[in-house]
């Protein structure tokens, strides 16, 4: 009875060690199955790529086309109109000519004139003073007039032999702004005179000041 419990022992238990080695050994064949079936799919798959990718190459060639170029004239754009001038100021005023200093109202336009003084001046009058000829009226300051400043400016110079103007200056304690300076002395040079003449000669006549007054006409 022992005996035979005991065979039944090695028996099943030789059963157990041949069942564990069949296991491993279809495991081992199962893995290496699945190694090489792996291997198999992957040279696959990069064979069809590289056959695919073979079949697709395209070779181009380009050819060099003879073109013209066409250049376009383009016209210059037509200039904005200008823009319409401000209007006329009315023509300044000047008071009655005195020789020794006399009031000129005047706007912002400028007054101009055009005479010719040369080679001396002579009214066919003998023994006498000198008389003013022309006057020209300055042309107000701009900024004095974009400032609404008013006021005068006295000017001093020679009247010439000949009738004409040098060396003016401003006589600055009788001139209310410096913005009429340069607008006085620029008037005073254009002026003329009838010179003295003494003895039948015609003279120098020094100090002789004008007074230029500056108002805003509305």
């Amino acid at each position: 009875m022992s005996a035979t419990i005991i065979e039944t022992l090695a028996i099943s238990k030789t059963g157990n060690i041949i069942r564990m080695l069949i296991g491993i050994l279809l495991g081992v064949v199962i893995t290496a199955g699945l190694f090489w079936f792996m291997q198999y799919l992957i040279e696959t798959a990069d064979r069809g790529l590289n056959e695919g990718t073979s079949g697709h190459l395209i070779d181009f060639v380009r050819l060099k086309r003879d073109e013209s170029i066409e250049r376009r004239q383009l016209k210059p754009k037509k200039p904005p109109p200008p823009d319409a001038p401000p209007p006329q100021p009315p023509t300044p005023q000047l008071d009655s000519l005195d020789p020794n200093a006399e009031k000129i109202a005047i706007s912002a336009a400028p007054v101009q004139t055009d005479i010719e003084m040369s080679g001396g001046f002579s009214l066919g009058v003998g023994e006498g003073d000198y008389l003013p000829i022309v006057k020209v009226a300055p042309i107000y300051p701009q900024r004095a007039l974009s400032r609404s400043i008013e006021g005068y400016c006295v000017v001093q110079y020679v009247v010439t032999r000949n009738g004409t103007i040098r060396d003016p200056f401003v006589v600055e304690e009788a001139c209310t702004s410096s913005l009429f300076h340069r607008a006085s002395i620029q008037a005073a040079l254009k002026f003329k005179y009838k010179p003295r003449v003494i003895d039948g000669q015609a003279v120098e006549v020094p100090g002789v000041q004008n007074k230029f007054t500056y108002e805003i006409q509305e």
